[in-house]
């Protein structure tokens, strides 16, 4: 007998939603039917970057006709501060604004052109104070908005002494704006005795339930947030969607009706946070073969005017400075930057890929220095080998495949004849030039600070064997609904056809987490398997007594039970229980072992494993024009035993496209005040399909099941593969660098645009003579 059901864990299905995803079936926020009465809003927000409020006249909007409320910060019942770690983080501006865009009202009409219109008639008298708006100028003022981070071990100091060589660097790395494909969204709807139902397109339905609570005064049981499913996420909607829910809210509590909140697409560029950029400054100590003696590295990130995510974000970047490198002596500080500019916030990564860029640009300035192969720098540094299996904040690294996945991906890539095909192009062609660049990667999983890694999981049997299931994970795009399912279906050994996966509710899952820090599947998928196997045992207990049998006598196959020598459908048996006054419903809870983290001292064991992968770019520059090309890209991505392989493929190959666009082409660009001038597409150039790279071979490491026992051996794939497109612009560099046969770094900051290519270009023909 097959016992295998359609849909368990390890076989390639397709997302839930991806038939509704491609007709425009799938129902998001702002397609659903409106309620009588539902008002929609605007917000009212400030064209200067740095200005204490002296007045503001209203009366001029509330005179407009279909105008129902305005809100200001005086309008607020209960606590204006929705900051998801420290304190004092306003929705709305109170006396002074702190960068251009930030809203200090919100109008709430029967048309969204209507309040369009009424938000653009406030009146607002202005004293414009000094604004920051540079990570230079920070630093200089040492304005920043926590404390200075520090993570070090070993005299660091002797060893750079020490070092036979030294040399210094910088590297400014830029932002990333998620460009998600829904904007910002909320939907607040007034319910009995004050309570709130909120409908959020956020990664954190929790941190929106105590964001609405705060704001309107509330206990956290009389807010409900609900999130079927987002149109994208990257970070963007883990804490800045309670800003839009939140004034949502209270426009609806003003109002006493629906609000709707959506920012279209330039709004939602300028009002809400990005990935940080980073200023690098290092120095390092090395010997003869390029091995790494001592470093000394700043990591200075602009996080805008308010802390929100920031200091979490410069954690896992100091974090994952070391990438796959043993560091013996190592100072790293991070500084959190004060900018009156918006307030950056969590992308897919946070704070890892600024992390890793940094630490390949010390590679390659040691590699230039003494005039060899990058690869053979990065080798002699890997972790591996007596005495170096422990990073900088104390984690030992107990399952290193990096020797692993780099000898794989160079024989998948053909890496060594494309390196000569390479050098020997180049030596005949003046004006385009083409690089290649094999980047490892080490990422680790978990989130930094302990609590968070938790989740909690409903499963419901009903009397036919149909299965609902809710989890404290949000999907948005990435397959979580898809994935958990699959680990019920494979608990129950039933069709995934079977189980309905519901929105994420705050009224049914409690005190969730975040989907984010790639844990979305390790977290809620063990939460739902504890759930699962707790129905599945009293099923298992009940018939064995009801039958006559022993318990290992009742197994579950291919949507069946067999019982001694009967068998009976799942459903027969769900009834079965249920007329014998047999639970069907259970939670699950999971918390995640064996981490630790002192965020003081920047020591521990935060993560409970890593994940691995490496990646071979090709590209081509054009020296006369800056423009560039990757023309080859050749993945290979350690999934553990995946949980779903289509699905981790899609991840893979989605989160290089968006790391592609994050170094070669996605630039913002403020001017001196303190405007965001790329805040649509056609300022603002992400990715399309013409910039794929033609020939894209991805493949999932085989036979690696995670050493840590995660649910079913597998590992997060969320957002390992965007930093696989550092090969990308190590790629791009090595281009460059050919200009000057090799011998000098090229000056080339990321991202890397035609612009900037061509500088580097020029800068190295000047200096090679």
């Amino acid at each position: 007998m097959n016992d295998m059901p359609t849909g368990g864990v390890r076989q390639a299905l397709r997302h839930d939603s991806a038939v509704k995803h491609v007709t425009g079936e799938a129902q998001y926020i702002d397609d659903m039917p409106e309620l009588p009465g539902t008002l929609h809003a605007w917000l009212a927000t400030s064209d200067k970057a740095h200005a204490r409020i002296l007045r503001m006249d209203l009366s001029a909007a509330l005179a407009l006709p279909g105008v129902a409320a305005i809100v200001t910060a005086r309008d607020i019942p209960g606590r204006n501060d929705i900051a998801p770690i420290l304190k004092g983080e306003p929705a709305l501006a109170d006396g002074v604004v702190e960068h251009v865009g930030h809203p200090f009202a919100a109008v709430a009409a029967e048309t969204m052109e209507i309040a369009r219109r009424a938000a653009s008639l406030i009146a607002v008298d202005y004293e414009e104070l000094p604004p920051i708006l540079s990570i230079e100028q920070a630093i200089a003022e040492q304005a920043f908005v926590s404390r200075v981070l520090t993570m070090q071990r070993g005299d660091w100091r002797e060893g750079l002494r020490a070092a036979r060589h030294r040399r210094a660097g910088r590297l400014e790395i830029g932002g990333q704006d998620h460009f998600y494909l829904e904007s910002q969204v909320a939907l607040a709807i007034p319910q009995e005795d004050g309570d709130m139902l909120v409908h959020s397109s956020t990664q954190h339905p929790t941190e929106v339930q105590h964001g609405v609570a705060t704001l309107l005064g509330l206990a956290n049981n009389a807010v409900t947030v609900e999130c079927r499913r987002m149109g994208g996420g990257f970070g963007g909607k883990e804490s800045q969607a309670t800003i839009i829910a939140g004034i949502a809210a209270l426009l609806a509590r003003r109002s006493g009706r629906p609000v709707k909140l959506r920012l279209v697409r330039d709004d939602d560029m300028i009002v809400t946070g990005k990935r940080h950029d980073f200023l690098i400054r290092y120095e390092v100590g090395f010997d003869d073969e390029g091995r790494i003696e001592a470093i000394d590295m700043e990591l200075a990130a602009r996080c805008g005017n308010v802390a929100d995510l920031s200091p979490a974000v410069l954690t896992r970047a100091l974090c994952h400075m070391d990438n796959c490198y043993y560091l013996p002596a190592v100072r790293a500080r991070g500084l959190p930057c004060r900018t009156n500019t918006v307030s950056n916030t969590a992308f897919r990564g946070f704070g890892g890929p600024q992390g890793m860029l940094a630490i390949e640009a010390v590679i390659e300035t040691i590699a230039y220095a003494l005039g060899r192969p990058t690869d053979q720098v990065r080798a002699v540094n890997y972790y591996g080998g007596a005495g170096r299996e422990v990073t900088p904040y104390g984690q030992r690294i107990r399952d290193n495949l990096i020797p692993r996945i780099t000898r794989e991906i160079a024989a998948q890539a053909d890496y060594e004849r494309r390196r000569r095909d390479i050098d020997a192009f180049n030596a005949t062609s003046p004006v385009i030039r083409k690089g290649l660049a094999l980047f490892p990667l080490k990422f680790g999983i978990s989130f930094n600070l302990p609590t968070l890694n938790q989740a909690g999981a409903l499963v419901h049997v009903y009397t036919d064997g149909s299965v609902h299931l809710n989890h404290g994970g949000t999907e948005m795009g990435q397959g979580l609904f898809t994935k958990v399912a699959q680990v019920v279906a494979e608990v129950f050994r039933i069709d995934i056809d079977h189980i309905k996966v519901s929105a994420a509710s705050t009224a049914k899952v409690p005190n969730t987490s975040a989907t984010a820090a790639s844990s979305g599947s390790d977290l809620n998928g063990m939460a739902a398997m504890q759930a699962a196997q707790t129905i599945k045992n009293r099923m298992i207990a009940f018939a064995a007594e009801h039958f006559g049998v022993l318990p290992e006598q009742v197994e579950f196959a291919a949507n069946r039970v067999i019982v001694g020598n009967r068998s009976l459908a799942f459903g027969e048996l769900a009834h079965l229980a249920w007329a014998n006054r047999i639970s069907l419903s259970a939670t699950g809870f999971y918390r995640t072992p064996e981490i630790h983290f002192d965020l003081e001292r920047m020591q521990g064991e935060p993560f409970y494993y890593f994940t691995y992968g490496a990646c071979v770019a090709e590209a081509a520059i054009d020296t006369l024009t800056g423009e560039s090309r990757i023309l080859r890209a050749d993945i290979l991505q350690d999934c553990g035993s995946s949980l779903n392989p289509a699905i981790d493929m899609g991840q893979i190959e989605g989160g290089f496209v968006q790391g592609m666009g994050w170094l070669t082409c996605e630039e913002l660009v403020w001017d001196g005040t303190g405007a965001l001038r790329t805040h649509a597409p056609s300022t603002y150039k992400i990715p399309v399909s013409r910039d794929l790279p033609p020939v894209f071979d991805v493949r999932i490491l085989e036979d690696a099941p995670n050493r840590a026992a995660t649910v079913f051996r597998s590992k997060g794939i969320g957002e390992p593969p965007l930093m696989l497109a550092i090969a990308t612009w190590l790629a791009i560099r090595d281009a460059v660098a050919s200009v000057g046969g090799h011998r000098l770094a090229p000056p080339l900051d990321a991202p890397a645009t035609p612009e900037r290519i061509l500088m580097a270009v020029e800068a190295l023909k000047e200096r090679a003579g």
